[in-house]
């Protein structure tokens, strides 16, 4: 049984079989094997692009039903800043804030509020490690993952302070337990999310021990819930929202690292784009950047799968939004911060490899390079590997056979029927 946890999973019944997700699939970690996709759990970084484009919508996120507060003697809800992208003429954040208390939670934190505060803590870090320039924003935890199972050398350029979103519970509990003076276990935090890779955050955490988050709604069955209590709202709204400009701008690419008041810095978004700065990354072509912030999703956070509306029409609605309102309304109080940063390190996960040790990853490499010798290296995908290197390196691992290549079974059938033929000629 695989060590890690994902939130990403296949639905059997729905899967015809196709390629289409070995194909986009960042990390390679879909095979089809006996006409079903199936997901290798040490490889996949719950960016979602196998969600968002399965045509039999055969691949699922997993999170929780809003059925989940009623654990709960108190629960707090931690709304995204990309929620407020969802919605049409949204002119104060009051109004989703008001909406979710009638939905039935006791009270809200701002993630965004909980962004302004990490805002804060990273122009400090930026300012004093600059031998560890450019440094990556680890808010996505896609991104984190990435960068530990394939990019081992940039580890040390993460930036180690908790994401928004895990500051954000934690201070919702403590403020949550002072004001009722229930026991933590009694408190429900329920963060409402645009993705599957902040389920698999909660679950599965990198940088520190335990999330407070006690469970994860998405941002899609949240939607149609809030739409009728937002129109009850209009009229008694409460004054709840903790946050500015910089906090709101986190739900779209760009906004963590405008945040920073640096022009040295470059955002990007969509996990192919990703991929490609961390490559260059290696490379060492951005050594004058101070900070990188990187989205797996189109358009940041807005882009999520468990998101309901268009990533970029939802990124000018957080523009049109964040127009008249303060700078920032949370700051970082003294002795706060040192809570703040990460406790465990983050280790590379060598998922990919090849063998137990040098020589045997040596050796079966170029086992690797036999097998790719003896294929078309046409890519079809026919074999249920995204392309023949990936069904090389299967192979090797022993979870595959040669023979599925449709190219070398066709030689192989023709070899089997020329013997034939020639067996039946003799007798």
């Amino acid at each position: 049984m695989s060590k890690f946890f994902t939130s990403v999973h296949l639905k059997e019944d729905l899967c015809m079989g196709c390629i289409n997700c070995i194909k986009r699939c960042p990390t390679q970690a879909i095979r089809v094997r006996n006409g079903k996709a199936v997901i290798t759990k040490e490889f996949c970084i719950d960016c979602g692009e196998c969600i968002r484009l399965c045509p039999h919508h055969a691949k699922e996120a997993t999170y929780d039903s809003p059925e989940i507060m009623k654990r709960f003697e108190y629960t707090v809800a931690l709304p995204a800043p990309s929620l407020y992208g969802q919605f049409n003429h949204l002119d104060d954040v009051n109004i989703v804030l008001t909406a979710l208390k009638k939905m039935g939670f006791d009270d809200v934190y701002e993630v965004s509020g909980a962004a302004e505060i990490v805002s804060e803590m990273s122009r400090k870090y930026v300012a004093e490690h600059k031998e560890k320039w450019p440094i990556i924003s680890t808010a996505c935890p896609s991104v984190v993952r990435l960068i530990q199972v394939r990019f081992p050398n940039l580890i040390e350029h993460l930036l180690p302070i908790c994401a928004p979103v895990d500051i954000a519970a934690a201070t919702a509990r403590k403020l949550a337990m002072e004001k009722t003076g229930l026991p933590a276990e009694k408190i429900g935090i329920i963060f409402i999310s645009p993705c599957p890779a902040k389920v698999t955050a909660v679950k599965a955490p990198i940088g520190i021990q335990k999330s407070e988050i006690d469970a994860v709604l998405a941002m899609k069955e949240v939607y149609p819930i809030l739409l009728p209590l937002m129109m009850q709202s209009i009229d008694d709204v409460e004054e709840l929202s903790i946050s500015g400009r910089i906090g709101i701008g986190w739900g779209s690419t760009g906004g963590e690292a405008g945040s920073l008041l640096s022009e040295s810095y470059l955002a990007a978004d969509g996990i192919e784009n990703v991929i490609r700065v961390l490559e260059d990354l290696e490379d060492q072509k951005f050594d004058q950047l101070e900070f990188i912030e990187l989205n797996a999703c189109a358009g940041g956070c807005v882009g999520g799968v468990l998101t309901v509306e268009n990533p970029y029409v939802a990124k000018v609605k957080l523009k049109r939004l964040r127009r008249y309102l303060p700078v920032a309304c949370s700051h970082l109080e003294s002795g706060d911060e040192e809570n703040r940063i990460w406790t465990d390190e983050v280790k590379y996960e060598p998922v990919f490899k090849l063998g137990n040790d040098m020589k045997e990853s040596i050796t079966n490499m170029s086992r690797v390079e036999e097998f790719c010798e003896k294929f078309p290296r046409l890519d079809c995908g026919s074999c249920g590997a995204p392309t023949c290197k990936a069904l090389a390196e299967d192979i090797v691992r022993g979870v595959a056979h040669e023979q599925d290549c449709i190219h070398i079974l066709r030689d192989y059938i023709h070899k089997l029927s020329d013997e034939l033929s020639k067996l039946d000629t003799k007798k």
